[in-house]
């Protein structure tokens, strides 16, 4: 199984795309490279559900001119077999692009993502959802009309006396505009940690698989997503709206 869906992702990024695409990429919020213009916000409503827990969250993020941008998120959870009900430590993060497409004649664009959470409940703890955490990354990618190439590399560190733990996160990421209103996007996370759990002894080394389409109407895109966790051989399935106002 893990190697046919590794297949899938490895033939998304080497055939580009043979449909017309959009060249309108000012309003594409689910490219991996997007970044608001100046003034512009961006909001995103999103839902998913993965082992047994539904988790419901709110963003929105500023444009302070064409390469910074800063922003907020806020994540409740239910937890249907257990008690890990509450929200999540809310986030403040922002994105400074180092590079733009004009940049050089790599046309490579590059981003710096920075942010944190604080609070929370304290009857949620899985660690990067709920406690005190801080994370750092690097974004680097292109753009064409019908398609980006994209990889990010994220750390993460979570402050808790029990269950501190430390991520890094790599995030290879495809997406082609297959249509001026349909998009298709496909990546991987490979996400490593310091340690187990000390409570559960649970691994928080990850493989995720990442597929989603994307419907655009105007400044508005609707968005379904399936993940699927290798280690645990559990999927997510959700849906989230982006709005750029």
């Amino acid at each position: 199984m893990r190697k046919f869906l590794l297949a899938c992702v490895v033939s998304c990024v080497m055939v580009a795309p043979t449909v017309a695409s959009s060249n309108d990429l000012a309003h594409d919020t689910s490219d991996p490279l997007f970044l608001q213009a100046d003034e512009e916000i961006l909001t995103k409503t999103s839902i998913a559900y993965w082992d047994h827990i539904l988790r419901v969250g709110q963003s929105a993020s500023y444009g302070l001119n064409n390469r910074v941008a800063i922003g907020a998120n806020v994540h409740y959870q239910h937890d249907f077999n257990g008690d890990e009900d509450g929200f999540a430590a809310i986030d403040l993060g922002g994105v400074y692009r180092m590079g733009t497409a004009d940049d050089s004649n790599s046309h490579i664009i590059s981003d710096v993502l920075f942010g944190f959470k604080f609070g929370g409940s304290s009857e949620v703890r899985t660690p990067d959802y709920a406690d005190s955490t801080y994370y750092v990354g690097l974004r680097f990618g292109r753009q064409w009309a019908g398609m980006t190439l994209s990889a990010t590399v994220k750390s993460t560190w979570v402050f808790d006396d029990e269950r501190g733990v430390a991520f890094l996160d790599f995030t290879p990421e495809s997406y082609f505009r297959i249509a001026p209103e349909w998009r298709l996007g496909a990546g991987l996370t490979i996400r490593k940690a310091t340690h187990k759990d000390p409570i559960y002894h649970t691994d928080y080394d990850q493989e995720w698989l990442h597929m989603k389409l994307v419907r655009q109407y105007g400044r508005t895109q609707y968005v379904g997503h399936i993940d699927y966790e290798f280690e645990s051989d559990e999927a997510q399935v959700g849906a989230y709206i982006n709005i750029l106002f």
